[in-house]
């Protein structure tokens, strides 16, 4: 079962966080040779959706960092979306590791 964690975006700013990846015994998972993808929507069955960079940055120790440059922050609505982790084995297996909500925060200076 995936974690829970809810994250916050400011809208126009460069956005970046780590999760940690724990395998069932709560130790770090060795990520690696694994890849990982996330996404953002509004809503589970919204045909839009706002990738997020992730990266496994630390594969011995279980460490993906999520990212999203300012260009593309500028672009979401503020307000709360969706988002989840998805890792991809070697062997093409697939995972999802965390999901919750993403608070965009609107910006003023623009």
């Amino acid at each position: 079962m995936a974690g829970y964690a809810e994250l916050t975006i400011e809208q126009g700013a460069d956005f970046s966080t780590t999760i940690t990846v724990n395998d069932n015994t709560g130790n770090p998972q060795n990520l690696t040779s694994y890849t990982a993808g996330s996404q953002l929507r509004k809503s589970y069955y919204s045909s839009t959706a706002y990738d997020l960079t992730a990266e496994v940055t630390t594969p011995a120790n279980g460490v993906i960092t999520l990212s999203m440059t300012s260009a593309n922050t500028a672009n979401l609505t503020p307000g709360r979306m969706l988002y989840d982790v998805l890792i991809t084995s070697p062997t093409g297996v697939k995972t999802r590791v965390v999901e919750g909500i993403m608070v965009i925060m609107p910006s003023i200076t623009r």
